[in-house]
């Protein structure tokens, strides 16, 4: 089977995305409700049933909200960190059928290997993830996903983890003025959503591509955009320089709106 990709919901409202490979289907982040997550798969054909496990990046609402409706399935493994566990099942009433990783330490799980590596956002330990799958096989192909959506800057161990991808993710978050300018986000919360362990702004994530000479990207994905601080009009002229500068890889942005994924 060909490998399928898709991105569920892609703002501050909430993200997920459903990866289908030959051997496993899964979902990265659950941060839909249970009943929104259960119609999204149906218009892909598929139960909560027919998934393999769900991997969680770290505790924020937008990114767990699901796993209170997700731990009524008891056979479904849901994969996170010790600290992510202890965040999120604080909040349930009851428990998941949570599977412990170690951040740094790469594992697998049937055919697809997973290598959760730190981020720094203000979480208790976010993640982002590196997926590998496949074999030397014509009709199962080796490919690669790096996942990156909520980190405040790119720091050295992340930038060489996720260059080999086939498939990155990543998030463009805010358009720098229009987060200064809005009426909504007192100062402080202005700050710590462009510091350091925040998110990442159009301009950062730009500078962040435009910098590889090297890397293996077939596909690039800009998700996380704001509903308030961000519009895909201002994400496509940001990153339309990409190509006009020769970079190889096709570009796509999530509508914060709609989830719809557009073609740059």
């Amino acid at each position: 089977m060909e490998t399928e990709f898709k991105i569920l919901g892609s703002s501050s409202s909430g993200n997920a995305a459903l990866l289908q490979t030959a051997d496993v289907k899964i979902l990265i982040d659950a941060g839909l409700s249970c009943k929104k997550l259960r119609t999204l798969l149906q218009n892909e054909g598929l139960e909560i049933d027919n998934l393999d496990a769900v991997f969680l990046t770290h505790e924020h609402n937008d990114h767990s909200a699901g796993i209170r409706g997700l731990s009524r399935y008891v056979n479904l493994p849901i994969f996170a960190n010790q600290d992510t566990i202890q965040a999120v099942q604080s909040k349930l009433p009851r428990r998941p059928n949570w599977k412990i990783f170690e951040t740094g330490s790469s594992f697998e799980f049937k055919g697809l290997k997973i290598h959760p590596f730190s981020v720094p956002h203000d979480a208790y330990d976010p993640v982002g993830f590196y997926f590998e799958w496949g074999e030397d096989d014509l009709f199962n192909p080796r490919s690669s996903l790096a996942w990156v959506t909520d980190l405040g800057f790119v720091p050295t161990l992340v930038r060489e983890r996720i260059k080999g991808a086939n498939i990155l993710v990543i998030e463009s978050n805010y358009c720098s003025k229009m987060l200064e300018d809005d009426p909504k986000r007192p100062w402080s919360l202005k700050q710590r959503i462009r510091g350091r362990h925040g998110h990442l702004s159009n301009q950062r994530t730009f500078e962040f591509l435009d910098s590889f000479q090297e890397y293996n990207w077939k596909k690039v994905f800009l998700m996380h955009l704001s509903k308030d601080c961000n519009k895909v009009s201002l994400v496509r002229d940001q990153f339309s320089k990409l190509q006009q500068s020769g970079k190889r890889f096709d570009t796509f942005i999530v509508d914060p709106e709609s989830s719809k994924t557009l073609p740059l």
